[in-house]
């Protein structure tokens, strides 16, 4: 049993269309890493294991020391083998996108899992579901009376709990903390646990929010935790956390934390204050096959980075080693790179690092990463839960 006895997209975002001066060595020239294999057919996916497991430590030391439980998303790997080093670390259980994913996971033989969103348990999800509480600790999430309806439907006679959303400020899903005792009382009614409350602090993801971000989930949960005692339901779960507040958790507030992106980070993490290049774990090696003046082009496009641009981004991604070049075009397999001033421009056939701006969805378009240690390729993990997205 691969998490032994152990019992999230990045959202759209609003912002500035200009990127606030940065207060971190974001722009700031970093050593080079380890040269890159020399026998990498590009464009690919590579993860360095050693940044990869100092993310994972310093993560789980995080909510050790916090007293929180780590309940780690798992839609941004998408991997067993990094899943296995979670729960090894510490790590309750996993977060989960969808109903796929669960089942993935499940069939890897992790045991407890959460699917962090309001299931529409219709029809076959329906049926799916209860196979999956069947044989896993499953929790759900939860926003309507009407979807508690059809979850119920699903779920009635197992031991699934289902845990209630809170809109805490990014106004996607969730109700407001204040009106969470119908949705609760539903669940009771039709025969179901609560676990408890949880929300996504998804405005975190914009420049300058993540302070007030972190405060607005520790109000939302706490309101919402108020408001279930009111309404005379007993439940202790007041789990919330995305990567760009996790530094920041507010201390009584969560006693569970669910970030993703921490494992791998990504150009957004950084532009956002929330990781240092050298926190970069998963970057695409990509080929120099054009120069023309100061632009550069790379073999890697938006079917290897992904297409995401927040409107406050300054690029399409970033190079960690050439922290001033941006990526002012994408296209399908190609990605123009300008580079500023008078700075040395890459050479033609060489490969270049480029850290997309958004990793979760640049994982989910690859089947397999190259795992890197001291400039070699050490192992290759598939992306098991690609595609998952039902």
């Amino acid at each position: 049993m691969d998490d032994s006895s152990r019992g999230n997209g990045t959202p759209a975002v609003t912002g500035p269309a200009t990127l606030p001066t940065l207060e971190v060595r974001h722009n700031v020239a970093m050593a080079l890493s380890p040269p890159l294999p020399a026998d990498l057919e590009t464009p690919c996916l590579m993860v360095d294991r050693n940044v990869l497991e100092r993310n994972l430590v310093a993560m789980a030391d995080l909510a050790r020391d916090h007293g929180l439980a780590l309940r780690p998303h798992a839609k941004t790997h998408k991997c067993v083998e990094i899943a296995r080093r979670q729960v090894a670390l510490g790590a309750v259980g996993l977060t989960v996108a969808t109903v796929g994913e669960a089942e993935l996971f499940a069939d890897m033989g992790f045991t407890d899992l959460f699917i962090a969103y309001p299931v529409w348990a219709a029809g076959a999800r329906g049926l799916r579901l209860r196979a999956l509480a069947e044989r896993v600790t499953l929790r759900v999430g939860a926003d309507s009376v009407e979807g508690v309806e059809l979850v119920a439907r699903a779920l009635t006679g197992t031991a699934a709990e289902v845990v209630v959303e809170v809109d805490s400020g990014h106004h996607r899903t969730g109700v407001a903390p204040g009106s969470v005792g119908p949705v609760a009382s539903a669940v009771q009614r039709y025969g179901l646990n609560v676990a408890g409350v949880f929300t996504f602090p998804g405005h975190s993801y914009s420049p300058g929010r993540r302070e007030q971000a972190a405060v607005d989930e520790a109000r939302a949960l706490l309101e919402a935790d108020a408001a279930l005692h009111q309404a005379g339901v007993s439940a202790g779960l007041r789990s919330g956390g995305s990567t760009p507040t996790a530094a920041l958790v507010q201390q009584g507030a969560l006693n569970e934390m669910r970030p993703g992106v921490y494992v791998f980070n990504d150009a957004q993490q950084v532009e956002l204050g929330a990781a240092d290049w050298d926190a970069v774990a998963l970057t695409a090696a990509a080929t120099v096959l054009s120069r023309h003046g100061r632009d550069v082009v790379l073999d890697a496009g938006s079917k290897v980075l992904g297409a995401d641009r927040p409107v406050w981004a300054t690029g399409s991604g970033r190079l960690p080693d050439f922290p001033e070049a941006r990526i002012g075009a994408l296209a399908e397999h190609h990605a123009t790179v300008t580079f500023a001033g008078d700075a040395p421009l890459p050479e033609l056939g060489s490969m270049v690092r480029v850290a997309p701006n958004h990793v979760c969805a640049a994982v989910n378009l690859a089947d397999q990463l190259m795992i890197i240690s001291g400039g070699v390729v050490v192992d290759q993990w598939q992306v098991a839960a690609r595609g998952r997205n039902a």
